[in-house]
């Protein structure tokens, strides 16, 4: 019996050897869902308004992405979409930092870096770094997504929450910013039957493709996966925009942020809005 499950193991062994060590190429597709919860005060906006509201968030939200990849680069991007002929009607806008249509993110595993054009305040950045080393714990639980069997991974970090509220104490209107920290669990849904250490936006490094990645607000799921296309993958590393490093990239970010408080804090004094704004950073 002890013969046969050692066979059994090192079959199992060569069997994933052979496949690591394929020339894969494939185009996975990848739909963004958001969860979103606002509070406002009720004597500006009614339950009907609310949920209207809520409803154009949560579709401004819902963004289809593509990652080409072969074993050791990959470009996500996102899937342009028709523009919506009630868009321009809308009473909701809503910029999320850094997610301009035109983005692409180069990985290169071999090389462990990244290369991500995006734009942000109307100016376009070329971020250039190191990948994130994930600390993530693998666990035993799984499921299928499509045809492939996948496996549960896990791990944490820290995420900063500001938020902005507006008060109307004795008649006065003013705002305060608030901020505190919370850990986040992320995970994630890999397949060993697609072995490669990638994934949708920075998630990777895990023992196969992930096809599902989660954390509570935002989930990435993959709804189709072509392996060895026809016609191939284009994978090109992203030149424009102005060079500069994860950290530097966030520093201007934060700076940005806070003058964008200034300001919302300056026209609450002005005497507009009765309302509350929450940031999420990190992840």
């Amino acid at each position: 019996m002890t013969s046969l499950i050692k066979i059994s193991l090192l079959l199992a062994f060569l069997a994933s050897s052979s496949l690591w060590a394929q020339n894969i190429q494939g185009i996975a597709t990848y739909k963004t869902q958001r969860k979103v919860d606002i509070q406002l005060d009720s004597t500006q906006m009614d339950d009907a308004m609310q949920q209207q509201m809520m409803a154009m968030l949560k579709k401004q939200f819902e963004k289809e992405y593509t990652l080409e990849f072969t074993n050791s680069e990959s470009v996500y991007k996102e899937v342009p979409k028709l523009d919506d002929p009630q868009a321009g009607a809308s009473w909701v806008q809503v910029e999320v930092v850094g997610s301009g249509g035109d983005g692409v993110l180069y990985k290169n595993l071999d090389e462990n870096r990244f290369a991500n054009k995006t734009e942000a305040f109307s100016k376009l950045f070329l971020i250039k770094d190191n990948l994130e080393d994930r600390e993530w714990k693998l666990e035993k639980e799984s499921k299928n997504i499509g045809q492939y069997t996948c496996f549960k991974a896990t791990t944490t970090y820290e995420r900063t929450i500001m938020s902005m509220v507006n008060s109307n104490e004795n008649g006065e209107k003013d705002s305060k910013e608030e901020e505190k920290t919370e850990t986040v669990t992320l995970t994630a849904w890999y397949t060993p039957q697609i072995p490669v250490k990638n994934g949708p936006d920075q998630y990777g490094g895990l023992p196969g493709l992930i096809l599902e990645v989660g954390d509570g607000d935002l989930t990435i799921l993959c709804s189709k996966v072509v392996l060895n296309p026809s016609k191939g993958v284009d994978i090109k590393e992203p030149t424009q925009g102005k060079k500069v490093s994860q950290e530097e990239y966030e520093g201007i970010m934060e700076k940005k942020m806070k003058e964008m408080s200034e300001r919302y804090h300056n026209d609450n004094r002005r005497g507009s809005g009765g309302n509350e704004i929450e940031i999420r950073i990190g992840g």
